[in-house]
């Protein structure tokens, strides 16, 4: 059996919401994304020379001229993307991050100071916007998405701002709020998106309280499920082993004697001995390492999709696992590299690709072909394990805040940022979305010094109404400030593999015959040598033991 790749998930997706009665998909992510551009990177090292070039703020003033310039050049680099800036650099080190932020501080400074006067309008010689540019969608990609939990979480603040007590989870109650509150709900509820995993929670719940009157659970025998009821007793070593393939594959792990061998199947029996072997096994040995990444990135993100379709709690057991495997640490350690050059890496032989090696002859390959590569610009396999890894970082850390802790912890950032010089508007999502989460963690200084990132984030990602994350501060929280709920979703993954998966037989739900005549009219099968020891029983067990009969009827 096949699970499926993933336009066959979003099938079952839709087909699993109108089973619940859901109402239907708003958009598809990958079509989403597939119109969207790439932003212009983040601000480095060039745009430090840029402002220190500059003139000072105190100079600027009687000077429309370079203002108009510099506000010309400004929207140039980040609105239009008409200069790639970033192709051939090297990633910055972290006193040249730290400098870029200043710099970027003293070019945000300079705008501010442009903006308190009116802005001299363009000259009209300027060349026109092509018609290339004009045709992107205007606003928003995204549909913004409140969930249950957002709409109770402003209600008792409303509440306890206006009245002085919360009614719960009451959310229809709105007596006593003014009227702007109103509204505010009103709009809310509009927006309010009910995903499966809210409504397999519920269920579960109720499963819990009422397992009698409830009944058994009626459990569709799908691929998914039996995968998952086949490795569930093993799944952690399962998930350990993957993670090991994985860290032996990565192009920024050391190599080390007790790691495993994955290049077992490439290594020729006698090494080479001319520079063309040499070079036709170096690039067949990287060629091996880059499939393997692809290989497992891509296998751990469809398990995730999959058994998260199938039911929550098994997509949060594989999840915790792979934390528990320190996967986070590892995704970010890949992208701890020139991710640039990771991408346009030429680790192949066209010649030697399918299919030109089964359509032509092959020609003889010398070191200087070997040199030249091919012709493509980046490597569309490296492109989609960084993809895969991002989207599989998002799923473990989504809603998760001692995860998301991990990440500022492990201080990503800096790393996730320079990932964003790739510039591929699906790669830049899922970077952004990982940053979007942790920035009320790293404190205000860094959104000042990070706005052009701020800005990508709120043009890129999706909006949920009511979100802190650009303004919030929580710079002073710890992972451990948040370890009860990682326990508490690891007490109710544990009810639900025992309540489904672990059913003995001698269970205290089980029916018990309480009539005294059926139960010593039942035919006993006894051992045969019972007969010679009975007498002896008899007066070990009922006759030398004294039977004090008023306890016996005080208890009773």
């Amino acid at each position: 059996f096949t699970l499926g790749g993933f336009e066959h998930l979003q099938t079952l997706k839709v087909q699993k919401r109108a089973e619940l009665g859901l109402p239907p998909l708003a958009e598809d992510s990958i079509q989403v994304v597939k119109s969207m551009r790439a932003a212009s990177p983040p601000s480095y090292t060039l745009d430090l020379g840029e402002s220190q070039l500059a003139p000072p703020p105190s100079k600027l003033r009687g000077r429309r001229g370079s203002r108009r310039q510099l506000l010309t050049k400004q929207d140039s680099l980040d609105i239009y993307n008409e200069r790639d800036l970033f192709k051939t650099e090297e990633p910055a080190t972290e006193e040249e991050e730290e400098s870029a932020g200043d710099g970027e501080r003293t070019l945000d400074g300079e705008l501010d100071l442009l903006e308190q006067d009116p802005l001299v309008p363009p000259p009209p010689s300027e060349a026109p916007l092509s018609a290339e540019r004009v045709t992107f969608p205007k606003g928003l990609p995204w549909a913004p998405k409140v969930r249950q939990k957002d709409i109770e979480h402003f209600l008792e603040m409303s509440r306890n701002k206006f009245i002085g007590f919360t009614l719960g989870q009451d959310t229809d109650t709105l007596v006593g709020l003014p009227r702007p509150i109103h509204e505010s709900v009103k709009t809310l509820k509009q927006h309010k998106y009910i995903s499966i995993a809210d409504v397999q929670i519920k269920n579960e719940e109720e499963l819990e309280k009422c397992p009698m009157s409830l009944g058994e659970e009626v459990v569709p025998e799908t691929p998914c499920e039996i995968l998952y009821q086949g490795m569930l007793y093993s799944l952690p070593q399962y998930m350990i082993a993957l993670l090991k393939i994985l860290l032996a594959a990565a192009p920024t792990s050391k190599a080390k004697t007790d790691s495993i061998n994955i290049l077992a199947d490439v290594l020729p029996e006698e090494m080479p001995i001319t520079v063309l072997q040499s070079m036709k096994l170096g690039i067949d040995v990287n060629r091996h390492k880059e499939i393997i990444v692809k290989s497992i990135s891509t296998l751990l993100l469809l398990l995730l999709k999959h058994f998260k379709l199938n039911h929550i709690y098994q997509f949060e057991y594989v999840s915790q696992h792979l934390v528990f495997a320190n996967c986070i640490p590892l995704i970010l350690k890949f992208f701890n590299q020139n991710i640039l050059s990771y991408i346009t890496a030429k680790n192949s032989i066209s010649v030697l690709d399918y299919p030109c090696c089964t359509i032509q002859d092959l020609p003889e390959l010398t070191t200087e072909s070997l040199e030249a590569g091919d012709n493509s610009q980046f490597c569309w396999r490296n492109l989609f394990s960084c993809i895969n890894l991002l989207r599989l970082l998002n799923k473990l850390t989504k809603w998760k805040h001692s995860r998301t802790m991990m990440l500022v912890v492990f201080k990503s950032a800096p790393i996730l940022k320079r990932a964003l010089k790739v510039k591929q508007a699906m790669l830049q999502l899922y970077v952004l979305k990982l940053l979007k989460i942790q920035t009320k963690y790293l404190g205000r200084q860094w959104r000042k010094s990070n706005m052009k990132t701020m800005s990508a984030i709120y043009q890129k990602v999706r909006h949920r109404m009511n979100d802190d994350w650009a303004y919030g501060n929580d710079i002073d929280a710890r992972p451990w400030d948040f370890q009860a709920e990682e326990c508490t979703l690891r007490a109710n993954i544990e009810a639900f593999n025992s309540r489904r998966y672990d059913r003995p037989q001698d269970s205290e739900f089980s029916p018990v015959d309480n009539c005294l005549q059926s139960v010593l009219g039942q035919r006993l099968d006894l051992p045969e040598d019972f007969h010679y020891s009975y007498e002896l029983w008899l007066e070990r067990e009922v006759f030398s033991q004294p039977i004090c009969w008023e306890e016996l009827l005080q208890n009773h």
